[in-house]
């Protein structure tokens, strides 16, 4: 690897990030084609625009000795657009990887776990989180970026904004679901987001400019899940478990 290569290399990552920016791609895209690259960069020693079919399946033979498929998949489209966008190659090796196609339906949990998953959950922020999920079918990134403007108590229904494909949808809001966040922001009164992080505690909830941390809600949801017994993780559209805000 030659210093004017490594330094190509960097402008075009820069540039590459720019793109990802401007095509409006949700920030986990955005990191998985961004990491790709780097990856990808670190493998070939920086010099990675003129890449081979050869070189290519090298490249990811040897990744998927050590990831998913996910991945795999994940890497050819940053690489993709990293060619279509920022070098301005055509790309030729469209039928090079072919993952398959197989998906798995979700273990769904019963109404009696997810019960006993909720109650097991001893911070508020996260208990009322998890049964907001449940009860409205959303995905974590969609939960975490609910708002308080997005919640039609009128029309019992809810704004999801930058779903998947950043299209926004509505979703049925049950009287259970409304009773509980009309109490849970009771305690927090953030004038903006409906699940502020807990970095100041209860006190500075009121002033929070940011949800509740992803980290955080997913190492929360294991710890639980394990503490349960439970084996799987999905949380299905039921709406008529209880559940106690104390």
């Amino acid at each position: 690897m030659t210093s004017s290569s490594e330094s190509g290399f960097k402008q075009n990552y820069q540039t590459h990030l720019q793109h990802l920016k401007l095509k409006g791609l949700q920030p986990k895209t955005i990191e998985a084609y961004s990491r790709a690259i780097r990856r990808i960069g670190e493998y070939f020693e920086s010099e990675i625009n003129d890449l081979s079919e050869q070189q290519l399946i090298n490249y990811f033979h040897d990744l998927l000795e050590s990831h998913s498929w996910s991945t795999v998949k994940l890497d050819l489209y940053g690489l993709k657009f990293f060619y279509q966008h920022v070098i301005h190659k055509p790309w030729e090796h469209i039928e090079l990887i072919k993952p398959p196609r197989a998906k798995k339906r979700p273990d769904i949990v019963t109404r009696e776990e997810a019960a006993q998953l909720f109650n097991a959950t001893r911070k508020l922020s996260y208990r009322v989180f998890f049964f907001t999920l449940y009860s409205l079918g959303l995905r974590l990134g969609e939960g975490l970026r609910l708002e308080v403007g997005d919640i039609d108590a009128r029309r019992q229904r809810v704004h999801i904004r930058d779903a998947k494909g950043n299209k926004d949808r509505f979703v049925l809001l049950p009287d259970v679901t409304l009773n509980i966040l009309r109490r849970f922001w009771a305690f927090h009164q953030n004038p903006v987001l409906l699940f502020p992080n807990r970095k100041g505690r209860l006190k500075g909830s009121v002033s929070a400019t940011t949800p509740l941390d992803r980290g955080g809600v997913q190492a929360t949801l294991r710890k639980v899940v394990e503490s349960c017994g439970i084996k799987k993780i999905s949380l299905p559209i039921v709406c008529g478990t209880a559940m106690r805000l104390t």
